[in-house]
């Protein structure tokens, strides 16, 4: 049935999050907003998790990611209007996703809030920036200003709702469903629904999800009903421009456009819960923006209603 194709296409980011979180056990809905006495046990575990994600990851990029690149002088490239500004605004859901995880694991063993900020919620530059540097030296790639900017911005998200509202009243969140597109270009959005996750950004979208409660004077809604803006793009069939082509199988000629969207949400974190598995999953789902009815106007000029968009 429909929900059952719609979990699916969450399971894979979920597991991630969940298996993320669980490491070191999920933080209570105070977790980030009290002081509690430092656990140095915690503490460890959060230096070790990083780290090791931090080596395994410079690792990958060097034995794996650039090992049929040709190595170069360091270079510049100037991809800002690529793939219509999606790429950049997955770059600040990365940096943002990691500088949360780093705040929320440090809070979580009763680092003080200044130190969470300053060592944790930088994740997202510390572990994007060498990304960027390394793709500097090789060939096809290049060191992008404009990557290093939203990468920034994923982490100074954090950093500035901590330091103005001592809570993060705006969530950003992710979703992704595997484009028509992908289809029709002979592998170059990916295979499958997996490949196609990392290639085909017509797919991608994301999603600014703040709180009713904090948005409106008066309301008796429920705490955890969201309202969400989202940005996405489609018809892309390449970074700056559609190819023609790809690998000998002809690519119909599609015009690029962009999305923008309105529709409710959930904040998973106002939803009391006493079991720490599920406040592990709770945490995953506050970064997925959930199906929901959804009004969308494009750059074409275009105004749409969708029952369930994802």
């Amino acid at each position: 049935n429909l929900f059952i194709k719609i979990m699916k296409k969450y399971v894979f980011l979920l597991f991630l999050f969940i298996a993320d979180y669980g490491v070191y056990s999920a933080p209570d809905s105070t977790a980030l907003t009290v002081t509690s006495p430092l656990n140095k046990a915690k503490l460890t575990k959060a230096i070790l998790l990083e780290s090791g994600f931090y080596l395994g990851g410079m690792s990958y990029l060097n034995f794996v990611w650039y090992k049929d690149s040709k190595p170069v002088p360091f270079h510049l490239y100037n991809d800002s209007e690529g793939y219509l500004q999606v790429d950049k605004f997955g770059h600040l859901f990365g940096s943002y996703l990691e500088s949360y995880i780093g705040y929320s694991m440090l809070r979580n063993a009763g680092v003080k809030k200044n130190k969470a900020l300053l060592y944790g919620a930088t994740m997202g530059i510390i572990l994007q920036t060498p990304i960027e540097v390394f793709d500097g030296y090789y060939e096809g790639w290049g060191f992008s200003w404009s990557d290093m900017l939203a990468n920034t911005a994923g982490s100074a998200l954090i950093i500035g709702q901590e330091l103005l509202f001592n809570q993060q009243l705006i969530r950003y969140k992710f979703s992704f469903n595997r484009s028509p597109y992908a289809d029709q270009a002979n592998g170059y959005l990916g295979h499958d629904a997996l490949e196609s996750l990392f290639y085909d950004y017509n797919g991608h979208t994301y999603w600014f999800s703040g709180n009713l409660n904090h948005l409106l004077p008066k309301s008796t809604l429920p705490s955890w009903v969201n309202v969400a803006v989202g940005y996405g793009a489609n018809g892309m069939f390449g970074e700056f421009s559609n190819l023609s082509s790809y690998r000998g199988v002809s690519i119909p000629p599609t015009e690029r456009y962009r999305q923008y969207f309105l529709s409710l949400d959930i904040d998973w974190s106002k939803i009391p819960t006493k079991s720490k598995f599920m406040k592990a999953v709770f945490e995953g789902l506050n970064f997925i923006k959930i199906p929901f009815p959804t009004l969308e106007y494009n750059s074409l000029g275009q105004f749409k209603g969708h029952w369930l968009y994802f």
